[in-house]
């Protein structure tokens, strides 16, 4: 079968429980390393899918991949092939689509619940999953391309996820480890001291309960990959 490529763009923000879910179900992946300077592959035909992992920069950044990115994720969703996004991911899957991505009205860090749509788009994804507690760091948010669906929201983010065929966009971390959330509070430790608002937890409440949280967000994003990796192309 062909590989699932996964798009790294920050050495802190790699595929986390998503590469443990795809090994665990035998399906090859690659990583392509955009935050080493790899360039993003000419034709989304060489793989079974493709996933976008976050990291801290805009999509409106100038930079020299974007632009490139942004055409790959266009002729993936034009030739079926399932694209997924998160965080950062998502955001280039919008704006791809004919979205917009902008700053968010405050800064979403942290354990935050994620309401499930009631819809059918939305059972499709999350099966009987109404909301759960998942992790979040973002100082941005898109608008809905054009034939997307929202299908979960937050608080203080109404677009967390969207469905468009076999292509997911989230802009919740569903793919977390506990090395990662740890690894996150470090490296991201001058920002947290810098965001004072009920959105944004510290350090210490970010890591409390660590493991189980990070259990029971993994058995949601199991659910959500089961749907993603059924689109995949051989």
């Amino acid at each position: 079968m062909k590989p699932v490529a996964i798009f790294r763009h920050s050495p802190t923000e790699g595929p986390g429980y998503f590469a443990t879910y795809l090994e665990a179900h035998s399906l090859p992946w690659q990583l392509v390393k955009i935050d080493a300077g790899e360039a993003p592959p000419a034709s989304a035909g060489e793989y079974a899918g493709l996933a976008f992992m976050g990291g801290p920069m805009s999509v409106n950044d100038d930079l020299p991949w974007i632009a490139g990115v942004l055409k790959l994720i266009r002729s993936a969703v034009d030739a079926q092939v399932p694209v997924l996004g998160h965080c950062l991911g998502a955001q280039l899957m919008a704006s791809a689509l004919g979205g917009s991505v902008g700053l968010s009205p405050q800064k979403e860090i942290g354990w935050g619940t994620v309401d499930v749509a009631d819809s059918e788009d939305a059972r499709a994804w999350f099966g009987g999953t109404r909301s759960f507690l998942s992790f979040h760091w973002h100082g941005e948010t898109f608008t809905l391309p054009e034939g997307a669906v929202g299908i979960a929201s937050s608080p203080h983010c109404r677009n967390q996820a969207f469905a468009l065929g076999p292509h997911l966009g989230m802009q919740c971390h569903v793919e977390m480890t506990p090395d990662m959330i740890r690894s996150w509070c470090e490296s991201g430790k001058g920002e947290l001291a810098r965001c004072a608002c009920a959105s944004v937890q510290d350090a210490a409440e970010i890591q409390s309960q660590l493991q189980p949280r990070v259990a029971a967000l993994n058995a949601v994003a199991a659910r959500l990959y089961a749907r993603w990796i059924s689109g995949l192309k051989g």
